[in-house]
């Protein structure tokens, strides 16, 4: 079996990527950084990201497993005292691959040598270079409404407890094949109207943004800020692609989000 370590470069994840790869060359995997059948991510999500963006062209051959040397993480759940069993379950094959889904983007441009595809784990957002967005949303082809606000945001399932969760969306379980539109400030008035509220599409659905004028924007996917110039349309669908997790015990989407963000309140 092949690996490769991303590491988030601070001293406590370079030491424990050493002591990793030491473990696994002993076992008689080999380290592959070009083609790996599993990656570990030692940091938080953000160095998963970085490694999931890495190896986005390899995502049906490769499995991801987060340790975390920070904060508990939605995709780097092991702790650092727990990696001589990690080792373990990995030199075994202790584990089973689980997939989530992803989001597909479409950026279209006039020119179209610069229209360009993306996968994103998390999200995607748009927002004007102007005061104001203007953006005409269409559901399948139909035109749903004109958004006035800052931005929008697309997220996957296991993005939503991201970005999507700050702006007042809806937390969605990742067996669930959907992505979530969710609005940046939306302006509502008596003159301008918005639906108000996250829209939930299934996998058969596509979102489409328009700008009420052809523009140069800067769009995220994920942790990456891209400008686009000349604007005229982003295209948003649930992937073909999936992103795989080796999983090598329990632990449960709603115990994430509990640990997450209610472990250690006040009852």
């Amino acid at each position: 079996m092949k690996f490769y370590i991303q590491s988030r470069s601070d001293e406590l994840s370079n030491e424990l990527a050493a002591t990793a790869r030491g473990y696994l060359e002993d076992f008689g995997m080999s380290w592959d950084e070009a083609a790996p059948d599993v990656v570990l991510s030692i940091g938080g999500d953000g160095t998963l990201l970085h490694a999931f963006h890495q190896y986005r062209d390899q995502l049906d051959q490769v499995a991801f497993v987060g340790i975390h040397t920070g904060h508990l993480g939605f995709y780097a759940d092991w702790k650092p005292i727990e990696i001589e069993k990690l080792v373990l379950s990995i030199a075994k094959k202790e584990y089973k691959v689980i997939e989530y889904p992803l989001l597909e983007v479409n950026v279209v441009c006039e020119q179209e040598n610069a229209s360009a595809r993306y996968l994103a784990l998390n999200e995607s957002t748009v927002k004007s270079p102007d005061v104001t967005l203007v953006m005409d949303v269409f559901l399948n082809g139909d035109h749903f409404e004109r958004f006035r606000g800052d931005g929008l945001c697309m997220s996957t399932p296991s993005g939503s407890t991201a970005y999507n969760k700050a702006l007042g969306g809806a937390i969605i379980h990742p067996s669930l094949q959907a992505m979530q539109l969710t609005e940046m400030a939306s302006i509502n008035n008596r003159v301008f109207r918005t639906v108000g509220s996250s829209l939930v599409l299934p996998a058969h659905h596509q979102c489409v943004l328009k700008p009420a004028k052809v523009q140069d924007f800067m769009i995220t996917v994920d942790h990456l800020h891209l400008l686009h110039k000349n604007v005229t349309a982003i295209e948003y669908d649930v992937a073909k692609e999936k992103v795989r997790f080796a999983r090598f015990r329990p632990f449960p989407f709603w115990e994430r989000v509990h640990d997450s963000f209610i472990e250690g309140s006040e009852h």
